[in-house]
């Protein structure tokens, strides 16, 4: 390998690969689980080891795919039907789900897959094994010549590897293959029909084989159980996936690991926990309790039916101070909640605004850095179950006359899924400020001030449950994007909510301003603005957004001083 590869950390090799040379290339962010299935029928079975991976090369700032994905695996299986090659970045960013018919297309690498899937029959997979083999520079070699990218483009830091486990199995008499999140799509378009035939496989073992230790790409870590069923929604939001990255572009972010939720000061919020246990319904509904803050949010007519789970969420305000809230949650009902008590850290975004700037200030070892990325969230999806009676009537005769008798209705309760969504756009303007006397457009010299604006746009159908982006800070490259960072002023409201600069301390005519520095060197300026807090019952909604200034010499190339007129 080249010096110039950054390599972001060792990675341990199992004590049985240690005869095998391996150079690693990159990071595998990728763990698993998974679990003991139960006996399926000859129309609905998954056989141990029919399993391989979907590979896509994803552009690090874009989080879009830039390569066709490509389906490795050691078997050569025969699929009746599958539903293409798409990744789950583009389900995530709403390409719908499409049933193919034709030749399933699949690679088998010349270096054997490790197990990808756990059983019981089989064994666990061993997830250092797979992180192992997704890291080796000769399989990141090979990936590359198959999905044509360059290798050493591949792994210069703007790309990324996304993983996703692929499982072959026999569903109602034909042989499909899906990835995690095509079988969560599947069995939304069955209404539960694929989770009620294979519950053990596609809604446990198959998500659970890969999913991230850490966040990235949009997708968080998962924390929660790694061997008991999980719902479609867990499914498309968190499982299913890893990432091997070979560069680190993130920036220090507020994500703390021991928190539920990060929370900032005077924002309004979601908390949600899922709820599962029994069934609920109007003869016998759950009731929810949030006690927050002294306060008690009762959510009542939680319903769901047997064997599925529901989110219960409410919407409240954040206090002014910084603290950490413990908020329990009690279930009345039957059923039961996922967590007995969240936990939230709210913290303060204002507390580290730039320092006054000098003109004699100087900065003679400036270097610029890469401009951050954190993990963005711009769309997403909940449901709600609404149950509805579904009527059975039947006669009952009278014992004592058979000619006589009454009806009964004897029915049950169904359940509809509705679904919900949510998505933020948002962009981001710089200009001159018109104290600059020579700016001219996105122009200016060093020294001066310019403005900014954010604007945002939420869209959803269900209001009452998702917030506006509340909150903005902006960072600058003259402090590395760390350090000092302004955070942005709430103008109006709604979902149409935009942001601008507080009004500046150190300005003389108080503008809404940020002064760059006298000695910033000529060429692009561009601060960088983590848009945040717009909030749903499936999380929090987040853009990373950027604008660029050209700078073109210095305030001080606007003075001119010259000596007093004698003659006046």
């Amino acid at each position: 390998m080249k010096g110039k590869w950054r390599i972001l950390c060792a990675v341990f090799l199992c004590c049985w690969l240690c005869a095998i040379p391996v150079k690693a290339v990159g990071d595998g962010n990728v763990d698993g689980g998974g679990g003991s299935m139960g006996q399926g029928s000859s129309q609905n079975v998954w056989s141990p080891g029919n399993d391989g991976v979907r590979v896509t090369v994803v552009r690090a700032e874009g989080r879009e795919p830039v390569t066709r994905p490509v389906d490795l695996t050691n078997k050569k299986p025969k699929i009746d039907y599958s539903f293409g090659k798409v990744c789950k970045l583009s389900y995530s960013g709403g390409t719908a789900l499409s049933v193919d018919t034709g030749t399933y297309e699949y690679v088998n690498p010349a270096q054997a897959l490790p197990k990808i899937i756990s059983s019981q029959s089989n064994g666990a997979a061993n997830i250092e094994a797979i992180k192992n083999y997704f890291t080796d520079e000769q399989v990141i070699r090979s990936i590359a010549g198959l999905t044509g990218m360059d290798f050493e483009v591949l792994v210069s830091g703007g790309y990324k590897l996304l993983l996703e486990p692929v499982g072959y199995y026999r569903f109602q008499g034909s042989m499909i293959a899906t990835t995690a999140t095509e079988a969560a799509l599947y069995d939304e378009k069955l209404s539960g029909g694929l989770r009620k035939r294979m519950v053990s496989f596609t809604h446990k073992n198959l998500p659970l084989s890969m999913f991230l230790e850490t966040g990235d790409l949009g997708y968080p870590a998962w924390g929660k159980s790694t061997d008991q069923t999980v719902s479609d929604e867990e499914i498309k939001s968190s499982l299913g996936l890893g990432i091997v990255r070979f560069q680190d572009i993130l920036p220090e972010g507020p994500e703390v690991a021991s928190y539920d939720y990060e929370y900032r000061t005077n924002t309004e919020v979601i908390t949600s926990v899922r709820i599962k246990g029994g069934q609920s319904d109007p003869e016998h509904p759950v009731t929810v309790t949030f006690q927050i803050g002294g306060r008690d949010y009762r959510v009542e007519n939680v319903y769901y039916p047997e064997g599925e789970e529901q989110l219960a969420w409410v919407r409240w305000t954040t206090p002014k101070e910084e603290q950490v809230m413990e908020i329990p949650v009690t279930v009345e009902g039957g059923g039961t909640a996922e967590k007995g008590i969240i936990t939230a850290r709210i913290t303060e975004l204002g507390k580290n605004p730039p320092p006054d700037p000098n003109a004699d200030d100087r900065n003679d070892s400036f270097q610029a850095v890469q401009i951050p990325y954190r993990s963005e969230a711009t769309t997403t999806g909940w449901s709600v179950w609404k149950p509805w009676w579904k009527a059975e009537w039947v006669w009952h005769e009278t014992p004592e006359a058979e000619e006589e008798g009454y009806w009964v209705d004897e029915g049950w309760w169904e359940f509809l899924l509705e679904r919900h969504s949510a998505s933020l756009s948002a962009s981001m303007e710089l200009w001159g400020d018109e104290k600059s006397p020579t700016a001219n457009g996105k122009t200016m010299k060093s020294g001066y001030g310019f403005h900014e604006r954010v604007m945002t746009s939420v869209q959803t159908d269900q209001p009452d449950a998702v917030t506006p982006a509340q909150n903005a800070v902006t960072y600058f490259p003259e402090f590395g994007y760390k350090t000092f960072w302004r955070l942005l002023e709430r103008m109006g409201d709604g979902y149409g909510m935009t942001h601008e600069f507080f009004e500046n301390s150190y300005s003389t005519y108080r503008g809404r301003t940020h002064f760059t520095p006298i000695w910033y060197p000529d060429g692009s300026y561009t601060p960088y603005t983590w848009l945040m807090d717009c909030w749903t019952p499936a999380g929090m909604l987040a853009r990373n957004l950027t604008d660029t200034l050209q700078i073109q010499g210095n305030l001080w190339e606007d003075w001119h001083i010259a000596p007093q007129n004698p003659w006046r």
